[in-house]
């Protein structure tokens, strides 16, 4: 993951060490923090403290059960958090951290419920953003090297992930310190990788793949496909999740052009999310917002909910996105999309 760690983070304002020291105080003191990693802001808190944790929860309107992830600096020892850690763990840790990858393992005594929603196991990672480490060590000092902060995307549950700092605050104004660390490499939330249950099993597909996972173990992951009803809870897998405020429907392109020429028999403005070599000649079509998909996984990620917020804003009555091809490569991008949708897809139902 060294192209991330050492990835510029160009337009960010300069962070003094005074600007960290600040925010970590804060952390300190039970306050929240929205700060920036490779994947997608994070909304911080204590992760030792309840308090804290039910902070985020509140700020968010998350439910409760809905477990978060601690981040740990770089020399953190994921043990303190750990009841067991597998040698599957050390291996992976040794592979992808500092990077976006999450190693859920059962749980200490120590650690309070709350990060985990109740469950008996916990959820850790080393992000690789350089002001994400700063904060870390910087909070982990403040607690004896055992510093860890809980931090699930920093937006209202259910909506779009920021990956900007100008998203956190459209999100929550003034009543969240933001650390501005630029646009985020990755784009989307970081690859959770279950092991405390002594298998490997993938919860949430990220930039960290299956044959990624594969290569480190020697053994492919169990991939989620709604039949693993043991898996424990994890951030963002509820059926719908990641969802922007304008309709949204997800459909292989010939399933989309109904609805294109629908709306323009009904004289609205649609979005039309798709790659140029199917889009034709609805590219150019009066009342369609076009937009060119990336033909690359990585790319399409890392500009995936910038696109949606600014969708949002488009003034249009729908988004329509051409369905991707289902390969492991897409698996990420797939996945969200597809739980985007289905916030949609609910509603139609109710």
């Amino acid at each position: 993951m060294s192209d991330q760690q050492n990835a510029p983070h160009d337009g960010a304002p300069h962070l003094t060490d005074a600007d960290i020291e600040a925010a970590a105080a804060l952390l300190d003191a039970g306050e929240l923090v929205a700060f920036p990693t490779e994947t997608v802001y994070g909304l911080g808190g204590d992760a030792a403290s309840p308090e804290a944790v039910a902070r985020i929860y509140a700020a968010k309107g998350r439910p409760a059960n809905h477990p978060v992830i601690v981040h740990l600096p770089p020399g953190g020892d994921p043990r303190y958090w750990a009841a067991e850690w597998p040698e599957a763990a050390q291996k992976l840790v040794d592979a992808f951290w500092p990077g976006p990858l999450t190693l859920i393992v059962k749980r200490h005594a120590r650690i309070p419920d709350a990060v985990s929603g109740g469950q008996d196991s916990v959820g850790l990672r080393c992000p690789s953003h350089p002001v994400a480490q700063k904060l870390l060590a910087a909070f982990s000092r403040r607690r004896g090297g055992h510093g860890g902060v809980a931090a699930p995307s920093a937006n209202r549950f259910g909506h779009v992930s920021p990956t900007t700092a100008q998203h956190v605050r459209d999100e929550f104004g003034a009543a969240v310190h933001v650390l501005d660390g630029g646009a985020c490499e990755v784009g989307i939330e970081s690859t959770i990788l279950d092991l405390s249950r002594g298998f490997p099993a993938l919860l949430r597909p990220g930039h960290v793949t299956p044959h990624d996972i594969a290569r480190v173990l020697g053994e492919p992951p169990r991939l989620p496909d709604g039949s693993d009803a043991t898996a424990p809870r994890a951030s963002g897998t509820l059926k719908a999740h990641y969802a922007p405020r304008t309709p949204l429907a997800l459909l292989p392109f010939e399933a989309l052009e109904p609805l294109l020429s629908k709306a323009a028999d009904a004289g609205e403005t649609v979005a039309l999310v798709a790659r140029a070599s199917r889009a034709g000649a609805w590219a150019q079509a009066p009342g369609v917002h076009f937009v060119a998909a990336p033909e690359e996984p990585q790319a399409y990620a890392r500009e995936l909910y910038g696109l949606l917020r600014e969708l949002d804003r488009a003034n249009v009555a729908r988004i329509l996105i051409e369905k991707l091809p289902e390969t492991l490569e897409w698996i990420a991008v797939n996945d969200r999309l597809g739980r985007a949708a289905a916030a949609f897809e609910a509603q139609q139902q109710d």
